[in-house]
């Protein structure tokens, strides 16, 4: 029972003891005053009579009506003349002592009896009768029903007042417990949440203080290992000029990039070299060629920051030697950049710098999954040797003359169009499980197929791009998130869905979601929305949207989070169910020690706030061992499952 129904209660409980004892002590007050009035009326009629009956002691009839003339006024139970000398009843009046309008219950309780008094009729000095008069109380009854009713009706006034009143009270000076709840829900939530306004009353307000004082104190231990990941990821995958990717997280991407698996697509690598950067710094100065080199960071840094190109990485391999990992993007899009690319570098070129050779020489090859990167790397090379040795443009794109392309976009669209028009939907699911227990599956991820015209099972990785490209992430998405809540509402198992970020950054389609979701509440246990750490809007934005999610009952995740660890300070908003790092991260784990710390950096931070960390793309027993070790919670990859329908 509520704290504040406690106190309703014993307010109600403290009236009603209040009223009883009121009732009880005022009854028998009453009680005895009224007996006492009886008896006083009693006897005071009797004297009277007596009196009134000595000049007629002889007149048995005039005797007679006097007594019905003072019993006919209605206050006597009963009037009697006895003769003394022998006891004989000379005249008697009775009536029955009942009262009108008064409860037998109350008689009883009041127990208010008729009350007597007597007096002599004299002949001279000799005693000849006794009157004998007795009160009728049924008066007096009638009088202390009246009375009491008053005050029952009058302390029923008084308690429905101080219920209402007292109620309002209540809540007013209890409503600063609701804010602790809400800080406490939102602790569980792994959400840390201060409060400004404190109540006025003394012990409620050391109460709210010293909750914010522990808010404050998890946010900053927090934000403390937060910074600290953060430094240990810049240490080891940033360039310190430009802000850039260094080469080494460039090498594990395009690594990550080429696995055969569900969600990778083909793309293009990207690399331009600037011409005589060392000649430039002796001519020029170091300070010159470095607000060049930080400008072209910039530059590239602007190409990856639209929403649709967040999945691209921008790094500085060495000196004067940058690169650009664009999965998903197409060979005309790929030329058409390296276009602007160069034309934009053309702008940047340094007084003194010579003009007959470009600012810098730049090489375009594609990739696809499954291809070894070292060869995609030594194609690389080769179209930059070949752009350095053509005069007329200062860039080459050197196809891959063993993945032909053989469908348009003619194609694509229409059967992407017809498969998500007719259903032609499969959903696959990769178990995702405890580290320490490999036997315990946490859920399974929910991947997508789509049939084409030949009715073959084609991966999200072949046509994820062209879907976005098409501008149906939206209708994807929703087709998706339909077909997973039919399959659940026929299997109830945990699941894991993606939602892309153009379903996310848009209002309409986002209601959408909210609506089916919302139609489903039975559903909500079962199944976790994922977003894409490479795809998050504004923290504000972003909050704002975790929250309306939540409000439908289904958990947030965050999947492929790595590429933005300065953002972790933010995740004690979100009420994230957890947290999937990237498998770029995972990767030789087990051999490389840097790694390791920083895995172990990130679980510490996440660990403070009790948000479970879950390891992407595992692919050795060693990896897994080492991640078990550090205390991860979960692992999915090759090692645990492929993906396999149901």
């Amino acid at each position: 029972m509520s704290l504040l129904k406690q106190l309703f209660l014993a307010i109600c409980l403290f009236l009603l003891v209040a009223f009883s004892g009121s009732f009880f002590v005022s009854l028998e007050s009453s009680r005895e005053q009224m007996l006492g009035q009886l008896r006083s009326h009693a006897q005071d009629a009797a004297t009277a009579l007596g009196l009134s009956l000595t000049s007629q002691v002889d007149d048995p009839a005039m005797i007679e009506l006097m007594v019905s003339s003072i019993f006919d006024s209605g206050y006597f139970a009963s009037i009697r003349v006895v003769n003394i000398e022998d006891e004989q009843l000379l005249v008697e009046r009775t009536t029955a002592a009942t009262a009108q309008g008064v409860p037998h219950w109350f008689v009883r309780l009041v127990d208010l009896r008729p009350q007597g008094g007597d007096a002599l009729i004299m002949r001279g000095w000799e005693q000849v009768a006794r009157v004998e008069v007795q009160s009728n109380p049924q008066f007096a009854l009638a009088k202390l029903w009246d009375s009491s009713l008053g005050s029952l009706l009058w302390l029923l006034l008084c308690g429905l007042l101080s219920a209402v009143f007292g109620g309002w009270m209540l809540r007013r000076q209890l409503r600063p417990l609701d804010t602790l709840v809400n800080q406490a829900q939102a602790i569980s939530n792994r959400e840390f949440l201060s409060t400004s306004r404190l109540p006025r009353t003394p012990e409620l307000k050391r109460v709210m203080l010293a909750m914010n004082q522990m808010v404050e104190k998890l946010k900053g231990l927090f934000a403390e290992e937060a910074a600290r990941s953060e430094k240990l990821r810049a240490e080891s995958y940033q360039d310190n000029l430009t802000g850039l990717a260094n080469r080494r997280l460039l090498d594990e991407q395009l690594a990550e990039r080429l696995l055969v698996t569900e969600q990778n697509t083909a793309g293009h690598l990207l690399m331009f070299r600037i011409n005589d950067l060392a000649g430039l710094n002796q001519r020029l100065g170091g300070q010159h060629t470095d607000a060049l080199i930080t400008a072209i960071g910039q530059l590239l840094k602007r190409l990856t920051q639209s929403p649709e190109r967040r999945t691209w990485l921008a790094a500085r391999n060495r000196g004067g030697e940058f690169s650009l990992l664009t999965p998903g993007l197409d060979s005309q899009e790929a030329t058409r950049l390296a276009g602007e690319i160069s034309a934009t570098l053309e702008n940047l070129r340094l007084t003194g710098a010579s003009d007959c050779m470009p600012v810098a020489h730049l090489g375009v090859v594609p990739f696809v999954p499954g291809e070894p990167s070292s060869s995609v790397l030594m194609r690389l090379d080769q179209a930059l040797t070949q752009a350095q040795l053509q005069p007329e443009r200062p860039w080459v794109y050197l196809a891959q003359s063993t993945a032909p392309q053989n469908q348009t976009q003619h194609d694509w669209r229409s059967w992407i169009d017809d498969a998500l028009s007719h259903g032609k939907l499969q959903l696959y699911f990769q178990p995702v499980v405890q580290c320490a227990d490999t036997r315990q599956v946490l859920h399974h991820k929910v991947l997508a197929r789509l049939l084409d015209p030949q009715g073959e099972a084609i991966a999200a990785g072949h046509f994820l791009p062209w879907i976005e490209r098409l501008g149906w992430a939206a209708r994807f998405d929703l087709a998706m998130l339909e077909h997973t809540l039919e399959h659940l509402a026929e299997h109830r198992q945990p699941l894991a869905l993606s939602l892309s970020g153009s379903t996310l950054r848009d209002p309409a389609q986002l209601r959408i979601i909210q609506d089916t979701l919302n139609a489903l509440p039975e559903l909500a246990p079962l199944l976790t929305l994922e977003i894409d750490e490479h795809q998050l809007p504004p923290p504000d934005a972003l909050r704002q949207l975790c929250l309306s999610l939540r409000d439908t009952g289904y958990r947030i995740g965050l999947q492929h989070f790595g590429g933005s660890f300065s953002q972790i300070g933010n995740l004690t908003q979100l009420g994230l169910a957890y947290l999937k790092i990237d498998g770029s991260y995972i990767r030789a784990i087990d051999e490389q020690n840097d790694k390791r710390l920083f895995i172990e950096a990130i679980y510490r931070a996440t660990h403070s706030i009790d948000l479970p960390l879950i390891a992407e793309r595992v692919e050795t027993q060693g990896e897994l061992h080492v991640l078990n070790e550090l205390g991860l919670f979960g692992a999915m990859g090759r090692l645990i499952g492929h993906p396999q329908p149901l």
